[in-house]
Parts: C-alpha cells; structure tokens; sequence
C-alpha cells in the first residue's frame, strides 16, 4: 500500500499544476492533503501504522523533513515527488524534478538505506544551522519574503552581521571548539547548487560540521566567495570535521533551523538516529 501526502502550499502554482498529474500518477494510491504545520509529520505516521509500505512526500524539504519525521522508527519508506520551491533532498539523491520520472523510481522500488541525524531528539534530512541561518530564517517576514523574494534573506543576514556575533561552543567528545556560526550537515548541498559539506555522505554513520569563526560584513562575503568557488574549507577561520555526536551551547539565546523551519535554542545535542529507507533510482 502506498500513501501519497500532499502540501498544496509548496510552490503553490506548481503544487496546482501538478495535482492532476499526481493524480494520474497515484491511482489506487491513498492519496492525503495537509493544512498545516505538523500535518505531513501525522499523516505519516498514520499511514505507516496502518501499514503503507512507502509513504510519499510531494512537496519541498519541509514537508519531506516532516513525512521523514513520521516515518522514523517505522518499516515504511520515504518516496519523494519534489514540488518545493528548494529540493536539496532530492537533488542530493539525484532524483528527478520532472513527476512521472519521480513516479517511476517509485513503482521501480528500489531502496536507499539512509541516516536520520537528531537534533535534541527531532530529526532531519539534510541540515541544521545553529546561529546566522537561523536568525535569518527567525527575522524575515512572510511578507518581505513575499514582496522582495530572495533578497529579504540578505537583508536580514545583512542586519544580523552589524550585531555582536554569538560566541558558540561545540563539543565533540572531550573536545571542545569556539565560533560564531554552525552548520551540521547529512549530505553535500547548502541551497540548490552550493557543496557546503564536500565529504557528506547520507549513510555514513557520521555527521559533517563546519563552524565559521567571525560574522562580520567582510567575513560573511568571504565565506560566500570561497563556497563558491569550493575553497571554503580551506580558509583559517573555518573549520570542517565529521563526528557522530556533537553539544553546540552559548550563553546568550541563539536559534536552531532544522531543514530551514524553526526548530528551537541552544543548548541543542546532535547525533546519528535511526535509519530510513528511500526510494531511489
């Protein structure tokens, strides 16, 4: 049995478009539509305790963050139609845009055994960002999101770098690290097209870190110039390593995204979960 879970806000047109193509698709599927946060995570774990052997997710990483979290500790697997305005999940199993291709590796059945890293007992699929990524995604509106596009993000990030950065610490065992930004990765991209994490794999057992030191203008500019160029790692003031647990703390307030949603404050505890199946071509 398959169940089909739709968020009809992704990509909103898109998400209109596509519906009757899903449809097509999905015949005899169980197919369920959310309303709201929390919905996609529910639905999920309702058809797997009802017995769906693959759960899809149509929609961009929220909504496969959410099923991905329904299905943790459950025998079904994660199918993916990509519908979002970002699909960095599917870009990083190489699965197609296009529907009936997506559609296709699902009937196919063939299964990719990933990880399913925590943050504070929450899972996620690709990243968490403890710090500058997450206070941007805390200050911008809906409505500057909607009236400006990508640039309010800029501006956001823009208003956060005039601030005291946070002074973060990490802890990884009996090491303890220092910096101003967190990232904790289960595979390679940040966004559609930047390597961020250029050793990530997503069924390695191990969790890819990479805390940057400073947060001023002209460090922030930096760091965007040696991702883009894929130097970034090899900067003095950047430090990447892969480890299976790490503590990330501060003494000030300091948000927590989990695949780009608000998630919480430090003091937040990462590490490798359970496992989950995903279908892949």
């Amino acid at each position: 049995m398959t169940t089909v879970i739709i968020n009809p806000s992704a990509h909103s047109e898109r998400a209109q478009q596509s519906l009757a193509t899903i449809r097509r698709l999905a015949v005899g599927a169980d197919v369920q539509f959310t309303t709201g946060p929390g919905d996609a995570r529910r639905l999920a774990a309702e058809a797997a305790k009802a017995g769906a052997e693959i759960v899809v997710a149509c929609g961009g990483d929220g909504t496969v963050s959410e099923v991905a979290n329904g299905l943790a500790g459950t025998g079904a697997a994660l199918g993916v139609m990509p519908l979002g305005t970002m699909n960095v999940f599917a870009k990083e199993l190489d699965l197609p845009a296009d529907l009936d291709a997506a559609w296709r590796i699902i009937e196919a059945g063939n299964m990719r055994e990933i990880d399913l890293p925590t943050a504070n007992g929450a899972h996620f699929i690709q990243l968490a960002g403890v710090g500058l990524d997450a206070q941007v995604v805390k200050e911008t509106t809906w409505e500057s999101k909607k009236r400006l596009g990508p640039l309010s993000y800029i501006l956001s990030a823009a208003q956060i770098a005039s601030r005291t950065p946070p002074r973060l610490r990490v802890e990884t065992g009996e090491q303890m690290r220092e910096g101003s930004f967190v990232l904790v990765g289960n595979g390679r991209y940040y966004g559609a097209k930047l390597v961020l994490f250029p050793h990530a794999r997503p069924d390695d057992g191990r969790l890819d870190v990479i805390i940057f030191k400073n947060l001023g203008y002209l460090d922030i500019a930096r760091y965007i110039g040696g991702v883009l160029i894929g130097h970034h790692t090899d900067m003095g003031d950047v430090e990447y390593f892969q480890t299976s647990e790490l503590r990330v703390t501060c003494e000030s307030p300091v948000p927590v995204e989990l695949d780009g949603e608000l998630f919480c404050d430090v003091p937040v505890d990462f590490r490798i979960g359970a496992r989950l199946r995903v279908c892949v071509a």
